[in-house]
């Protein structure tokens, strides 16, 4: 607390800042827990892969999700497989027209059901599709091809 000793006996103009930093350190501490949570999207049980790369940022990309039960999920929406175009075409749309699809599916996704929404998207023309997977846990896996 800033007291003014002297005989003007006037307030004091300086600024305490204090509880400025203490609400802006309580909004970035809200902010950082709540941002990994908005691009959750679809819950697969994702695959793991030994030489897969970094997961890609999914924000702003076209995602495909294969669920367990083979349902299609086209950005966190669940689709019919006849609708998928349709969807598709629409987040094209909004991501500017990049035409690359990241295929999520689930670990206990059957084959068949990922294969179909894989020629599907052929079907539409889109070459680029990359698989996420997740980086395997554990010390005892084998890295670099050792």
């Amino acid at each position: 607390m800033a007291m003014s000793m002297g005989s003007s006996g006037g307030a004091m103009s300086d600024i305490n800042v204090t509880p400025l930093v203490d609400v802006m350190l309580v909004l970035l501490i809200i902010m950082m827990i709540v941002a990994p949570l908005l691009q959750k999207g679809v819950d697969v049980r994702l695959p793991t892969a030994v030489h897969g790369g970094d997961k890609p940022e999914t924000q702003g990309q076209t995602v495909v999700a294969v669920g367990p039960d083979s349902s299609l999920y086209v950005n966190a929406v669940l689709v019919t497989p006849n609708d998928l175009r349709r969807r598709v075409d629409e987040a094209f749309e909004r991501t500017g027209g990049e035409r690359l699809i990241l295929i999520k599916a689930d670990e206990d996704a059957p084959y068949g059901a990922v294969m179909e929404a894989m020629d599907s998207l052929r079907a539409m023309g889109i070459e680029d599709m990359g698989l996420i997977t997740e980086p395997p846990t554990g010390s005892g896996a084998i890295l670099g091809g050792e």
